[in-house]
């Protein structure tokens, strides 16, 4: 008898490879520039790049907005709450 070699998926391969993401999501409630703002306090973004990404979560409804291992990734989170946007969790593309 031989022993078994279990072999992953494709599917959970690939997804082992992706990284989490923080997505930032458009509301009506807070200011572009406050977004904006936002993204360079926390982030340490430049302002070119805070405005691009607050532009995206402007126009196209969300953005992400930083990436990396998950528990990184569910502080990201938190903090945006903390700031009053709204955010998620997700896997990267």
């Amino acid at each position: 008898m031989g022993a078994t070699s279990v072999r992953p998926n494709a599917e959970s391969t690939l997804l082992a490879d992706k990284p989490w993401v923080t997505v930032v999501w458009d509301d009506p409630i807070n200011l572009m520039s406050y977004v904006a703002h936002v993204f360079s306090t926390y982030f340490g973004y430049d302002h070119a790049k805070a405005e691009t990404l607050m532009m995206q979560v402007h126009m196209e409804g969300k953005a992400a907005v930083s990436s990396g291992v998950r528990e990184a990734m569910e502080r990201d989170v938190q903090a945006m709450h903390q700031y009053g946007l709204w955010a998620t969790l997700d896997r990267g593309a």
